[in-house]
């Protein structure tokens, strides 16, 4: 295992710099943290190239390096400050690694049960709704260029190894894509305070895709008139809305009812 000691080296540079969406794309890589995460990406299939473990925990994670480096990976022994300006997390575990991005999906290849997310700008929101759609059993999330970038590592956290197993498409253009689906047979259905109650409009059937818009505006205009079906949570309290990925999330499992 190499050490590196200064956080001026050409790898540091190049791994720190994977915390910006630009450096991403241009690498097609992006920053993996922690060695419950690292292992989820491995067994996801996506390649590691370089990996940095905390000198000080070397032993710790010798079985961890010793994946890496059979997966094909450069691993380096860094100090703690090195890893720090690495990593995002303030408190880093020990251990990150860059991983190749996860291919993205196109319209002519969609997933048949899809969370759509039309300008979803949190990154937590972004993460929970693909880990919550992950356990109720959706195959696919689908983002609009607006939303958050999926492979940040805010997302990535909140995602919680989701992000790896539950495949993603970028759509330039939502509401083409969305017209592309119809055209595929999905049935869009569309979160709205304006539509009918959900628990007596949710459709059952095999191929849906699911939007969930913008915290402030919700479903832009345009996207909202392409829905087959609109439906709202019911609101019987005093509270006016429901956060993004709770809707979400209750709005998927409800749709998965007996599958």
């Amino acid at each position: 295992m190499t050490e590196i000691q200064s956080v001026q080296n050409q790898t540091i540079r190049r791994l720190k710099a994977l915390k910006e969406k630009k450096a991403r794309e241009e690498e097609g890589e992006m920053l993996v943290e922690g060695e419950k995460m690292m292992l989820e990406a491995a067994q996801a299939g996506l390649s590691p190239s370089d990996t940095l473990i905390e000198t000080e925990q070397a032993a710790r994670y010798a079985a961890l390096a010793a994946r890496m480096e059979a997966l094909g990976a450069r691993v380096y022994a860094v100090p703690r400050r090195v890893l720090e300006a690495v990593c995002d997390t303030k408190t880093p575990q020990g251990a990150c690694a860059a991983f190749a991005l996860p291919c993205l999906f196109d319209a002519a290849h969609a997933p048949a049960r899809l969370v759509v997310l039309d300008g979803v700008q949190d990154p937590g929101n972004v993460g929970t709704i693909w880990r919550t759609a992950d356990a109720a059993g959706l195959t696919g999330l689908l983002l609009s260029r607006a939303c958050a970038d999926p492979f940040s590592p805010k997302v990535q956290r909140a995602a919680m190894g989701s992000g790896f197993r539950v495949p993603a498409g970028l759509a330039d253009d939502l509401p083409g894509t969305l017209r592309a689906l119809r055209g595929a047979g999905h049935v869009v259905i569309a979160s709205s305070l304006q539509g009918a109650p959900f628990y007596e409009g949710a459709p059952h059937v095999e191929k849906f895709a699911l939007v969930i818009g913008n915290e402030a505006r919700g479903v832009s205009e345009e996207v909202m008139s392409l829905a087959d079906v609109r439906l709202r949570l019911p609101m019987r309290g005093g509270a006016e809305s429901l956060n993004a990925a709770v809707a979400a999330g209750i709005m998927m499992y409800e749709l998965m009812r007996g599958r």
